[in-house]
């Protein structure tokens, strides 16, 4: 993403609904963060096979019995192109062993000999079910490498086949067409969209049966989210109408791995617009989703989270159905988790949730976030500072005085204060815009000087005057406001016997409504 596309970008994330337009879009200049990023992070796109499945005792030879009988990739095109079925059977598992190699699989070399074309012949031999096998397994491991060797597959119109494969009475055949489908859907949004012009979703989940092995489930639940996966563009609604009944129960399973790649799934389909987002929380999934996030397991708290996270990017009707479904109640922990990742995506949420109304705000205060968002800023990952930092924001420009009030007590200045030391200038000015909007509230009650004297308390004034010297202008202009405006000194001095901070007050002291 390029830096003069990032503050659009940043605004996208953030709901904005009741809020200034433009003192929004001061507030989010030239901010270098992206959390919800496209990429699966734990997950690989694409796989190969790497080892002999069991179906292989289908084929009429048995690896071991050829040990040291490696046939050459030009035999292999001579015998491909004979008449003769045993002879094409064995070139097709000639070309399937090549493929199967763990390093260096010699992909480019078989697609430069032209047997491509008739391994997407054979795997209409509907009588032959070895070779369709065979043949389909090394389609699998080709669409498994770079976006020119997929191609190669789809250009020879391997899709068409494999689409067909997968109604084939034998399921080791329909499996291994799934896999090569989610290869070919893993390589972007075009290959995504040219399998979903063949119809290949209806197919896929069709096989979606109490019978199907746990196995061929995983495969399914992987190809799924192939297919919801990518934003530019989304894939088509339709198909994500067709998926979405399906992905919500296979998000019922025990299987770790199906309902990982399940919840990423999940994860790309919120990653968009409201309307998007509203055809999803609508199939009801938002409870088991925030079920999920009180789990240990990496793999499926990453993307159940980064789900919800993207709910709450959506509407306030949509943000108070993730809360109802409980998100604020396992928040705490996730802020405090060991992942910085998962910190940083917690805070990231929580300060969507502080974008909301000052009802849901007052949700976040009664729901006991704010001391998690403190130690967040004292304590946390720097990434997680940054989105604490957002939250904090966000609650001060639309909170109530009242709230901004709690929000001082619960000790929010002190680490605040503590990363205008941050080498981030966005973070920088993103905090004096805090200490601006606590300053307001504070004037219209009247408890301006008590506020003044807190921040003197905790070291505040210098850290803000020597910001005066900072290379950026905006950061020097914020801070010298504060200063001028909070800090000159004079009120303090003249009236030390009545305004001055009596020593170990708390910040609790203050702003006592």
């Amino acid at each position: 993403m390029s830096p003069t596309n990032e503050p659009a970008d940043r605004m996208k994330k953030f709901k904005n609904k009741g809020k200034n337009v433009a003192e929004i879009r001061r507030r989010k200049i030239e901010v270098t963060i992206e959390l919800r990023k496209a990429r699966k992070d734990e997950q690989i796109l694409k796989r190969r096979n790497l080892c002999l499945l069991a179906e292989d005792s289908l084929t009429p030879e048995k690896d071991e019995k050829n040990a040291g009988t490696e046939i050459s990739l030009l035999d292999i095109v001579q015998l491909i192109e004979s008449d003769d079925l045993f002879l094409q059977l064995k070139a097709a598992q000639a070309v399937r062993k090549m493929l199967s190699k763990h390093k260096n699989p010699p992909i480019d070399e078989v697609i430069d000999s032209g047997v491509i074309p008739k391994l997407v012949e054979f795997l209409y031999y509907h009588n032959i079910p070895n070779l369709q096998f065979e043949s389909a397994w090394s389609l699998t491991n080709i669409a498994s490498g770079t976006s020119e060797q997929t191609k190669a597959v789809v250009d020879a119109n391997g899709v068409q086949g494999l689409v067909v494969l997968l109604s084939s009475p034998h399921i080791h055949l329909c499996e291994q067409s799934v896999w090569a489908l989610g290869n070919i859907a893993g390589d972007g949004p075009i290959c995504r969209d040219i399998l979903i012009s063949f119809g290949v979703i209806p197919p896929i989940l069709s096989l979606v049966m109490p019978s199907t092995p746990v196995g061929f489930l995983r495969n399914i639940a992987w190809t799924l989210s192939n297919l919801c996966r990518n934003k530019n563009p989304h894939p088509p609604l339709e198909a994500v109408k067709q998926m979405l009944p399906t992905l919500t129960c296979l998000l019922q399973y025990k299987d770790k791995d199906i309902i990982s790649d399940t919840c990423w799934a999940m994860s790309y389909l919120t990653n968009g617009s409201n309307h998007r987002i509203q055809i999803v929380v609508e199939t009801g999934i938002l409870s088991r989703l925030v079920e999920l996030l009180f789990t240990n397991d990496l793999p499926i708290l990453t993307p159940a989270l980064r789900a919800v996270g993207n709910v709450v990017t959506g509407t306030d009707e949509q943000t108070q159905m993730a809360i109802d479904a409980g998100i604020l109640s396992i928040l705490p922990q996730l802020l405090r988790h060991s992942k910085p990742l998962i910190q940083k995506e917690a805070a990231w949420t929580l300060s969507n949730i502080a974008a909301g109304p000052c009802s849901q705000i007052q949700q976040l205060i009664t729901c006991g976030l704010l001391p998690s968002l403190v130690e967040v800023l004292a304590q946390g990952d720097y990434k997680a500072q940054r989105e604490g930092v957002w939250a904090v924001a966000n609650f001060t420009m639309g909170g109530t005085v009242q709230q901004v009030g709690t929000m001082i007590r619960a000790g929010v200045l002190k680490p605040l204060l503590d990363l205008l030391s941050a080498k981030d200038s966005n973070t920088v000015l993103l905090i004096l815009d805090c200490l601006a909007n606590f300053f307001r509230a504070a004037d219209r009650l009247g408890e301006t000087e008590k506020l003044s004297l807190l921040v003197e308390e905790l070291e505040g004034v210098e850290k803000i005057e020597a910001l005066q010297t900072h290379e950026n202008a905006m950061i020097y202009r914020a801070s010298q406001a504060l200063i001028a405006n909070y800090f000159s000194g004079e009120e303090v001095e003249e009236n030390g016997d009545t305004q001055s901070l009596p020593f170990g007050a708390k910040q609790e002291d203050f702003f006592n409504f």
